[in-house]
């Protein structure tokens, strides 16, 4: 496809508390061109870190979230201390795709880039499709870009629209939502935008490996006309995405914030990867018998899809999937096909969800027995080969196979102790097995022709895993792949 990973592993870093993290821990002020080589070690392991934030944040919606009693309130909930420099601006606020001098500016981010390719790590960055920030500069330079109105819908609805000069602007939104009060909306229909989104994703392709795009449903014709109705303009002939996509070097990978079911068509108009939402909801909410059907979708679907159980819009993992059932999720989106996304902090336990608007974290004590399971999880290296859904319906399971090795996945998502039988898809008799679980090296042996005529005999407490490396203790070569 890219020259990347089938089942690529990315780490998302929030930049701008990282590196506030990184000064307090070293002592010095620390951006993007002076990391410590230490640092870009530790993340080791993955295939890509996406640097979440290095944009130049904007004056006017940093005045705009310190004007907001809901977002201050958000923001004391985060910080004890919480002071009014510690907001910085959100990242999805871009008022220019310029690196942020603060954080280290275009020069740092190159000699961050350089530090990852040199430790095998791919960079991603984000790109904002809908909005940006109201103080960008297209807003007096380029008005036609944008939603316009007029003066009667700024007066009927002051929320929902800014002057700008002359012209009346709409806030950004999407279509389930109060607008957002701190960025201007562009007009998906309008042919110069389209054209200046290829320039804007071409410039960023020069400085990165791929890139997360916020919300790209939204761009969607039938999506952005039912917004928008008849302040749109005309509604063009061809969707948004794929006349876009074309334009793009073949080996920079795109990656959907997706929702509201709209990932198979994003996959059909050029994105390399999607969220999973629904397979979070059902780990996060509901139970196996979910996650099982979520499960059945056709392997070309989830193949392209990206699993997590964390990320900047949700709560940290550590408070929504605590304990055990936390780690069972994590083991299942860590051995499925598609795309793993983590967040920093995720590995250590982090319980408080930052604001993206505030530059720093809180001091919270680490997780070590959680961070030791996380980094033994995230270096398994199973997803090799051909994956396999197996007909359980007692557990979670399924296989990786390729010609030199085969692994099992065996997971109770449950609250209570499961007994079960697993079919294993090769053939098994007259052999002795030997499977080691890689979560805790616990070896079981045991006899080929049991396991051909009955299965595997699996006992798990709730929320239990294995993840079973299989090979042939003796009886001969290893069995061929059924």
């Amino acid at each position: 496809m890219t020259g990347w990973p089938d089942a690529p592993a990315v780490y998302e870093i929030d930049t701008w508390p990282w590196l506030a993290g990184l000064s307090r821990r070293f002592g010095r002020a620390v951006t993007l061109g002076d990391v410590p080589g230490e640092v870009w070690d530790e993340l080791r392991g993955h295939d890509a870190v996406w640097l979440m934030g290095v944009w130049e944040r904007s004056p006017a919606g940093m005045a705009v979230a310190l004007a907001n009693e809901g977002l201050c309130k958000e923001f004391e909930a985060a910080l004890a201390d919480f002071a009014d420099e510690d907001v910085v601006g959100s990242p999805y606020c871009v008022r220019r795709y310029e690196v942020d001098e603060r954080l280290g500016g275009a020069a740092g981010l190159l000699v961050a880039r350089a530090e990852l390719l040199r430790r095998g790590l791919r960079l991603i960055l984000d790109y904002v499709p809908n909005h940006v920030a109201p103080d960008h500069p297209a807003i007096t330079e380029l008005p036609d870009w944008f939603v316009n109105g007029t003066a009667e819908d700024l007066a009927r609805d002051p929320d929902g629209w800014f002057a700008a000069g002359d012209r009346v602007i709409a806030r950004g939104r999407d279509p389930y939502f109060p607008p957002w009060p701190d960025v201007a909306q562009l007009n998906a229909f309008h042919p110069e935008l389209r054209r200046a989104t290829v320039d804007t994703l071409l410039a960023i392709a020069d400085q990165c490996d791929g890139v997360r795009v916020d919300m790209a449903m939204l761009m969607f014709n039938d999506i952005f006309a039912g917004t928008w109705g008849r302040w749109a303009g005309p509604r063009p002939e061809a969707e948004f995405w794929p006349e876009i996509v074309a334009q793009l070097p073949e080996d920079f990978v795109l990656i959907a914030e997706a929702y509201w079911d709209t990932e198979w068509e994003l996959q059909q108009q050029g994105f390399h990867f999607c969220y999973d939402k629904r397979l979070y909801d059902r780990l996060a909410h509901e139970d196996a018998a979910s996650v099982r059907a979520h499960l059945t979708a056709g392997l070309d679907f989830q193949a392209k899809l990206v699993r997590f159980t964390e990320n900047h819009d949700e709560p940290r993992a550590a408070t929504a999937l605590p304990g055990a059932r936390g780690r069972a999720a994590a083991v299942v989106i860590a051995t499925l096909p598609g795309a793993t996304l983590w967040h920093d902090g995720q590995f250590e336990g982090r319980t408080v969800k930052l604001p993206v608007f505030l530059g720093r974290y809180p001091d919270e004590p680490v997780d070590e027995e959680l961070r030791a399971f996380h980094r033994r999880l995230a270096g398994l290296g199973v997803r090799q080969g051909e994956w396999r859904l197996l007909d359980d319906r007692d557990v979670l399971a399924w296989t990786w196979q390729d010609e030199r090795t085969r692994h099992l996945v065996v997971v109770n998502f449950a609250d209570r102790p499961a007994w079960t039988r697993v079919r294993l898809p090769w053939s098994s008799a007259g052999k002795q097995w030997r499977l080691i679980d890689l979560l805790d090296d616990r070896v079981f042996d045991r006899d080929g022709d049991e396991l051909e005529n009955l299965g595997l005999y699996v006992e798990l407490p709730a929320w239990g895993c294995h993840v079973l490396s299989c090979s042939v203790l003796s009886g001969g070569p290893a069995a061929s792949v059924a």
